[in-house]
This record gives C-alpha cells, structure tokens and sequence, in this order.
C-alpha cells in the first residue's frame, strides 16, 4: 500500500503539528504552574539558538592576547524555560584556536580544530514579568545571565615551529599521541546579555570559558617534552547570538 511508506512522516508531521499547538494554543491547553510566591507560569517556548564569533586559547603557550592566533567559534542548540529564572538546554559548538609561544627561544605555536556538545543550565538573575501568566507590567527588554555546562570535546591539534599561522608549506612536529581527534571532558561557564527584539526573536553578546581535563588541546605538554607545565588547558568564546522561538504565541 502507498499509505505504508509515508507513515513515518505522516506521524513527524502529527508530531510536530501537536508541539506547535501546544506551543501556540490558548491557556486553557497549557498547564499552570507555580513558584514559590504563587505566582503562575507557563513553561517553554523551546528557543533555537545559533551564534558565531572568535575563539581564544589558555595554555601552556599563552593566556594573554598579543600571541593569539584567533579563530572562528560557532554554536547552535536550543533552549527550554522550566520556571522564571532558569532555562535548560544543549549545544553545539565549533571553534578554531591558535597561538605563539609567549617565550621566544621555545618558538613554538599550534593550532586546533575542536567540536563539543554540552547540556546546560541558563539563570536570569533580574525579574521579567513576560515569563509569568500573569504579568503586571510588559516583558524585559534587557536581561542579564549567567550560564554553566558540562559535556563531551572532540579535538585534533597540530604542533609546530614559529610565530605566523600554517600554511600549506608549514610542517607540523610529530603529534604527542597518536590517537588524535582526541576526547576530553568540558565544563563551559560563561555571561551574556539579551536584548529583546520581538516576542519571537532575541539577540544575545555572550562570553564563556571551558575548562577541560587536558593538556594536550595544544599538543604542548611534559609528555612530550614540550613543556613543564601539567596545568590543563582551556579555551574562551565570544559570541554574538540569536535566539528564535518558533512555536510561541
């Protein structure tokens, strides 16, 4: 029967059709709840986020600006109200980091290409009446947060001498492992600020630092003798974000 092979999409599209409703229908569809003044609130909408900006790098090499050799920073995941204050969600990102030796007479410098994926929690500090039922004066314009995550990194350096960026006449030191893209764990903190645009659509500045349980995103550690420090590395990004709410009402 024709019916048989479009089943899976006719349920997608049930699916997605019974979100938007719930997302976009009357109060009476969607469940109160309520904080701790008794104050009603509506959880959700779910949020899709998407952001570009710059990766900076802290390591064994530099956590000073004048040696970095900035690269791309890339996100994107969603959001989820559960109560006034406090949003969870997930991400992704990608970003590119680089670097010159702070000390000369080593004359060393890297580049990475890392890939994460993180689950978070998001807190507003600062009262918005639009996340009540109820609100008594309109939605805030400007919000403030604070954000922190834990999760998975994926990442592939390469070592070599001198102070420029690679290029394709450049020739990399052998790598300190040889099981490169590596994993380590991240723990992202970081703060923003939202501006509101429309009930729909916001735009975010953010700032963040993870901090991993390596110290081999440069492929500059003791175990190759490349370094004395043991001290893991990190990284920072600066992003600028959107934030779209498809399904709100």
């Amino acid at each position: 029967m024709i019916i048989r092979p479009l089943l899976p999409a006719l349920l997608l599209t049930l699916a997605s059709t019974q979100l938007a409703t719930a997302q976009d229908g009357g109060p009476e569809r969607r469940r109160r709840h309520y904080d701790g003044n008794a104050r009603p609130y509506y959880r959700g909408p779910v949020r899709l986020t998407l952001g570009g900006g710059v990766g900076l790098y802290s390591g064994d090499l530099t956590s000073g600006l004048s040696e970095q050799l900035v690269g791309p920073s890339f996100s994107a995941g969603l959001l989820y109200k559960v109560r006034p204050h406090w949003l969870v969600g997930g991400e992704f990102s990608y970003v590119q980091l680089g670097a010159k030796d702070q000390l000369p007479e080593r004359n060393l410098a890297f580049r990475t290409k890392a890939g994460s994926g993180v689950v978070l929690f998001r807190f507003e500090p600062l009262r918005d009446e639009g996340a009540f039922a109820d609100p008594r004066k309109p939605a805030a314009l400007i919000k403030p947060y604070l954000k922190a995550g834990v999760g998975f990194l994926l990442y592939s350096p390469k070592a070599y001498n001198g102070t420029l960026r690679p290029d394709d006449n450049t020739t990399f030191l052998p790598s300190e492992r040889n099981d490169y893209p590596a994993m380590a764990l991240v723990a992202p903190v970081g703060l923003g600020l939202t501006l509101r645009l429309t009930p729909k659509l916001n735009a975010s500045i953010e700032g963040s630092y993870s901090f991993i349980s390596t110290d081999q995103l440069d492929d500059i550690s003791p175990a190759g003798g490349r370094s004395t420090s043991d001290r893991n590395d990190g990284y920072g990004q600066v992003e600028l974000k959107l934030e779209y709410a498809p399904w709100r009402r």
